[in-house]
């Protein structure tokens, strides 16, 4: 494993993978997603597979997959892909205070496997580089946790989503990949009996109304979904001030 056995063993590194953890869900949506649009945009599987493993940058994959489709130059896909990561120049201009003291490969290796919400939730938990080893090595352990949960939550699904590609009927398109997206974000915000339950609130009102023309079965789930949920909050509210009183 790239990381060292003192860092994997650092608390700092399970805080890191604790820190990381809620936000696995929504990432493992967008790699099932972009695993099952590679292939549903005509990639095949050892291409998409490959582009999985070596690109490892969603936003980039997602922009590069029609111009490979449609055959653009070379340039054209490398340039569109460096636009669209030109981020990852920021995130790396600031992170080199922090890795300046490691090996050249190791720090590409972290490079490659910065993302944006790693970088954000190392940056909020060390708003400076640590000035000795023992706090290099918690550093180096915290980014390490944050590293693990959001490769295997992207590369995971997305390799799956590559595999059910091809288990999908052409004619269903991108548009199931877009379900399957939403899918995954709601469930990892599903994390509250209120949220639940407005969840299968409005699924159970989309599929009622569902011979309404122009998807307004879709809206009208949203509206009684949001109703429903504001009206059991403020009985909740009732109920603490009445306990209170």
């Amino acid at each position: 494993m790239f990381w060292r056995a003192s860092v994997r063993r650092h608390p700092e590194f399970r805080d890191g993978v604790r820190a990381s953890a809620p936000i696995a869900p929504g990432i493992a949506a967008w790699g099932l997603m972009t695993g099952v649009a590679m292939v549903n945009a005509g990639m095949s599987t050892v291409e998409a597979a490959a582009m999985t493993l070596l690109v490892y940058a969603g936003s980039s994959q997602l922009a590069a997959i029609p111009l490979l489709v449609a055959g653009a130059p070379m340039w054209v896909i490398w340039a569109t892909g460096f636009c669209v990561n030109l981020r990852f120049v920021v995130f790396s201009l600031h992170l080199r205070d922090y890795l300046i003291h490691m090996p050249r490969w190791r720090r590409l290796v972290n490079g490659f496997l910065t993302a944006d919400m790693s970088y954000a939730l190392f940056t909020a938990r060390h708003p400076l580089p640590a000035d000795d080893a023992e706090g290099r090595v918690a550093q180096e352990a915290y980014l390490a946790g944050n590293y693990a949960i959001t490769w295997v939550a992207w590369i995971m699904p997305s390799l799956l989503g590559v595999a059910l590609g091809n288990l999908v009927p052409s004619q269903w398109g991108l548009g199931f990949a877009g379900v399957l997206c939403l899918l995954g974000v709601m469930c990892s915000l599903a994390n509250t009996p209120l949220r639940i339950l407005a969840a299968v609130v409005a699924g159970a009102a989309a599929v009622a109304a569902y011979a309404l023309p122009f998807k307004l079965n879709v809206v009208a789930a949203i509206a009684i979904a949001v109703l429903a949920a504001f009206w059991l909050e403020s009985r909740g509210g009732a109920r603490t001030r009445e306990r209170a009183a």
